[in-house]
């Protein structure tokens, strides 16, 4: 991705599983579900890495603030709330991935999250910005997750090998 992508694009990698996290204004037009012409680029980019881990699930997170959609206006007059705006997202993204990028559509799902898995604090513009978002998730089916986990290091507590306290001996 280009340095101006970076900025509107979060990419980090926990286990065997890429989150690749856009934010709204990068993706659709303004208080809509529909993708604007700026993210082609982008998807495209991600499309070619999807395209290219054909053994991973993709699922596709659409995220909000908690300001209440505006539903007055005629494109936007069926959405009753949040869940219904981030899943509307989610699938906008997952169709665009299928119809334009030739992503197999059995690797994706769709998913609205709505404004509850935020990462930031919505009483700030920039808080709700950063709240406004889509994740792109790649991530390896099931039997390789778990392959992957039983692989993964030792925790701090796993290496020392002392029994976590519970809250009742630790008083």
């Amino acid at each position: 991705l280009s340095k101006e992508e970076l900025k509107e694009v979060d990419v980090q990698v926990l286990k065997g599983v890429v989150y690749i996290s856009l934010a709204d204004n990068m993706l659709y037009k303004s208080g809509s579900y529909e993708i604007n012409d700026r993210a082609a680029e982008t998807l495209s980019k991600i499309a070619k890495i999807i395209t290219d881990y054909k053994d991973y699930d993709v699922p596709i997170e659409g995220n909000t603030d908690n300001v209440p959609v505006n539903n007055q206006s005629e494109h936007m007059k069926n959405i009753r709330n949040n869940w219904d705006l981030s899943a509307l997202r989610a699938s906008s993204v997952v169709q665009e991935l299928q119809n334009k990028y030739g992503v197999n559509p059995s690797r994706l799902s769709a998913a609205g999250r709505g404004e509850y898995n935020t990462v930031a604090e919505n009483d700030t513009p920039e808080g709700r910005a950063k709240n406004r978002r889509t994740q792109i998730i790649i991530t390896p089916k099931l039997d390789q997750f778990l392959e992957l986990i039983d692989k993964a290091p030792a925790t701090d507590d796993e290496a020392t090998d002392v029994p976590a306290q519970s809250a009742e001996n630790a008083e």
